[in-house]
């Protein structure tokens, strides 16, 4: 019997040859975990769900599973439920007999039918029409299951696999997925961990893409410097390997140089996805992010709207003249005084700036005493601007509202505060 000291290693190997047989590429220990658990579970018949975003290698797991099984020297078949039309998805499944439908010209066979003895893949299976998962809940639960146009009950031994990208708990509270048919696929489930969790693999995969591409087109490899490096190491990456792999594919064909740096692969990135900021998206739970991270975002947003208001009122100050036209330019921002901070005062008392705040070496503190005299002319400013556009549009508070680029509940607050009428 083996020691225990042998363990460590030989998990390690057999995880490697797993990755080397396949093309799997990283190091994870969430990636690591999820081949294990295909690996223990391809020596039963047990049916599993593999779960993951799209674009995570799933459909990996499932060629690991046969392979590794007693059924590797039986057919393998994989069938993506989404592409097929729900008109004949039966058909593909379980076959039809000759006329059972309009172009039933000769009986078929089902993949359940001509797989028996391997493994089928179910990609996307939670997009399976309701009718279409009684019939796989039958085939799970007795191995029996009935042609198209048939009441023959035939006999099949095929192993499960599914695979999604959606939460099928979620599918279920909408009435699109079966309970019982979850539960049934769910015996044993694999979480396929998605690219921005395997921060540590984001430059191995790159390197072996762009080496791939190198070969596929021959020209030299591209390759990131250290700012490059941090880039792709910080994105978010929505479309997971896939959009890794092609964003170095059209890398390597345009980019003439080799050498490639931050400013030039943030070229080929959606804009403003560049970083892991809190971002919340359908299909992610938004418990995932901490409440710092979102009230750190909502303050950067306050004080960018609250600099911006001041630029405006300084603005306005240094023109008396010129209050029509400054009127017109700066109308986004008065949009976002009005809507986001028409009800914030300015505290009575200076603002106090500190080392850390002002940037200089000094270690006195700053003071700003015109902030009270600036709220003020604030509040005569705006009143004045309503009183232009009132008597611009002859009292129509309808097109003095639309002027000013606030609502009509806006314009009759403000006229009744400041005695307007």
């Amino acid at each position: 019997m083996p020691g225990s000291d042998k363990v460590g290693p030989q998990f390690v190997m057999d995880i490697q040859s797993i990755k080397q047989r396949f093309g799997i590429i990283g190091n994870s220990p969430i990636l690591d975990r999820a081949i294990d658990i295909a690996r223990q579970v391809a020596a039963t018949d047990i049916t599993v769900l593999i779960s993951g975003e799209s674009g995570t290698g799933k459909e990996f797991f499932p060629k690991i599973i046969h392979q590794l099984s007693s059924r590797k020297h039986g057919p393998y078949i994989a069938v993506n439920c989404g592409a097929i039309p729900e008109g004949t998805i039966d058909s593909e499944l379980f076959g039809h007999e000759k006329g059972s439908f309009t172009g039933a010209h000769e009986a078929r066979k089902g993949y359940f039918e001509v797989v028996d003895g391997g493994t089928i893949f179910l990609d996307e299976v939670a997009e399976l029409p309701l009718g279409t998962q009684v019939r796989l809940l039958r085939v799970l639960e007795s191995g029996e299951f009935i042609r198209v146009g048939s009441s023959k009950v035939l006999k099949t031994n095929v192993r499960v696999v599914g695979a999604t990208n959606v939460s099928i708990p979620d599918a279920i509270s909408t009435g699109k997925f079966r309970q019982d048919l979850y539960y049934r696929l769910n015996t044993v489930p694999i979480l396929v961990p998605p690219l921005r969790e395997r921060k540590e693999d984001i430059y191995l995969l790159f390197r072996k893409f762009a080496s791939d591409d190198a070969e596929k087109y021959r020209m030299p490899p591209v390759q990131l410097d250290e700012g490059a490096r941090q880039v792709i190491t910080n994105y978010r990456w929505p479309g997971n390997i896939r959009q890794l792999k092609n964003l170095i594919e059209q890398i390597s064909i345009i980019e003439k140089s080799r050498d490639i740096d931050a400013a030039t692969i943030t070229k080929y990135l959606p804009a403003g996805q560049t970083n892991e900021l809190p971002v919340l998206y359908k299909g992610e739970d938004a418990n995932k992010f901490s409440e710092r991270e979102l009230l750190y975002k909502v303050l950067f947003d306050m004080k960018k709207d609250m600099n911006d208001l001041k630029q405006l009122v300084m603005n306005l100050m240094q023109n008396e003249d010129d209050l029509n036209d400054n009127l017109g330019e700066n109308t986004h921002l008065i949009k976002r005084l009005y809507k986001d901070v028409s009800d914030v005062k300015e505290p009575s008392h200076p603002v106090i700036v500190h080392e850390q705040d002002n940037g200089f070496n000094n270690h006195e503190p700053v003071q700003e005493p015109e902030e009270i005299e600036e709220n003020l002319s604030l509040q005569k400013k705006e009143r004045d601007f309503i009183k232009r556009a009132l008597t611009k549009y002859e009292g129509k508070r309808k097109d003095a509202a639309k002027e000013l680029g606030i609502s009509e509940r806006t314009l009759y607050r403000k006229i009744k505060e400041y005695n307007l009428e």
